[in-house]
């Protein structure tokens, strides 16, 4: 009965979904300035009855990777007060102050605890303006200049909203507790240790968190029940500091920041790769200030590594490390090293994995199970350091990917989905959800 009710419950908010999915999208924010975004899922929550957390509540404040400067954080406040429909009794301080993502608690009685994890951070893109986009033509387009919902996480906002409301729907079926955790800032991988540090992911038996994926070769489905394999990975800016001098009258009194910053560059692409699996290292950006006649006094980089385990990624850091204070020696510079993203090695549990495929299989059948359930994953993703909280106290987790097809290939300009993924997703969350949460004697297994 709970499933039929559940689909029902789906198809009546199908025209809800998009519509959350556009607003959304018109309005993306950057990690740390998903201050818009925040105030109306928490008041979206707090409507539907849900316990909810936010600020320092919903993250330790002092585990926040790659926090924008103050100026950035006042001036976006701003801008989002002047905002149509944001829900400004909810758009606290804290938030203004970079502390957002929501937390949404629903308690129903004994049995075990769950969380479902959506992210709701924007890229610092500027987003196409033509028709041939089909956020320009249909006017939900980017309102915000330099941001853009290039990877779907506007969906996932949506979907997590979706799931929300069938839970709450849905409760005196339910049997034990629901953790919604609304994540800010994952590009960059910055978010997750943050949500992490504040403990709310300590008690959780089973963690679901899935992504919005393109419909190719790697899945021939509708959804693929469990990844591995996302890279484990540090982002660095590096800062160093020099003397300036004149070029040509006195160059003996310079320290070349610009010198220490390029022979880093050069030797850090030079590290040693690992034997015992896959290592990346990208200087994406050197920047130095100075002239042709000035001995440049600073110079920054940003750069990241990455590894096949969390293991990999710290001997590359380390690496780096070394290679950044080495270079600044030569030189006789400084050099400030700054960690503004980490993400570990993931895998998902095999045991969650089939449990869920059963589950699509049983209740969901319009919807295809991809050959391979248990994929290979791409680039790199902070939800693995939720994912291995949990299981390191014997949970279980597991990180999806639902369907749909994509114009253009997500982090481009021309990014956008089909829109009939929503309404799939949320089908495959609430339908795990019951199963989980039904009381069943194997629930707790």
């Amino acid at each position: 009965m709970s499933v039929t009710r559940m689909l029902e419950l789906v198809e009546e908010m199908k025209y809800q979904l998009v519509h959350d999915r556009r607003d959304i999208h018109s309005r993306p924010e950057t990690g740390w300035l998903e201050m818009r975004t925040s105030a109306i899922i928490a008041k979206r929550l707090t409507e539907l009855g849900y316990e909810v957390l936010t600020g320092s509540k919903a993250i330790d404040p002092d585990s926040r990777l790659g926090l924008p400067d103050a100026e950035t954080l006042e001036r976006h406040a701003r801008d989002v007060q002047t905002q149509p429909m944001t829900p400004l009794n909810y758009l606290t301080d804290e938030m203004k102050a970079g502390m957002t993502g929501v937390i949404g608690i629903l308690r129903c009685g004994p049995g075990p605890v769950l969380a479902l994890r959506f992210d709701i951070d924007a890229l610092p893109m500027e987003e196409r303006h033509d028709d041939d986009h089909r956020p320009y033509r249909e006017d939900y387009f980017s309102r915000n200049p330099g941001m853009m919902h290039a990877c779907g996480h506007d969906g996932h906002v949506a979907i997590g909203l979706g799931v929300a409301k069938v839970l709450m729907a849905l409760r005196d079926e339910l049997h034990g507790t629901v953790k919604l955790i609304f994540q800010p800032a994952e590009e960059g991988a910055r978010g997750a240790r943050a949500v992490t540090a504040a403990g709310h992911l300590d008690d959780v038996d089973f963690f679901i968190g899935s992504h919005v994926a393109p419909d190719d070769t790697l899945d021939d489905g509708d959804v693929t029940c469990g990844t591995y394999g996302s890279l484990a990975t540090t982002k660095l800016d590096v800062v160093f500091r020099g003397l300036a001098a004149h070029a040509g009258g006195f160059p003996e009194n310079g320290k070349n920041a610009l010198l220490a910053a390029c022979n880093a560059t050069l030797a850090l692409h030079a590290i040693p790769r690992h034997s015992q699996g896959q290592s990346r290292v990208n200087v994406g950006s050197l920047i130095s200030r100075g002239g042709r006649n000035v001995i440049p006094d600073c110079a920054t980089l940003q750069l990241e590594v990455r590894g096949e385990t969390t293991q990999i990624n710290q001997y590359m850091t380390q690496q780096a490390e070394h290679i950044l204070k080495g270079a600044a020696q030569m030189q006789d510079c400084t050099v400030e090293i700054h960690k503004v993203g980490e993400a570990e090695g993931q895998a998902s549990d095999l045991a969650l994995i089939q449990r869920i495929a059963d589950v699509v299989r049983r209740d969901l059948p319009f919807l295809t199970l991809s050959s391979e359930q248990n994929a290979k994953n791409w680039g790199s993703e902070d939800i693995s350091i939720m994912m291995n909280r949990v299981q390191s106290h014997g949970g279980l987790a597991t990180y999806m990917r639902v369907m749909t097809t994509m114009p253009s290939a997500q982090h481009t300009v021309g990014f956008d989905f089909d829109e009939r993924v929503l309404p799939h997703s949320v089908m495959v969350f609430s339908a795990a959800a019951l199963d989980i949460l039904s009381g069943k004697e194997d629930a707790q297994a």
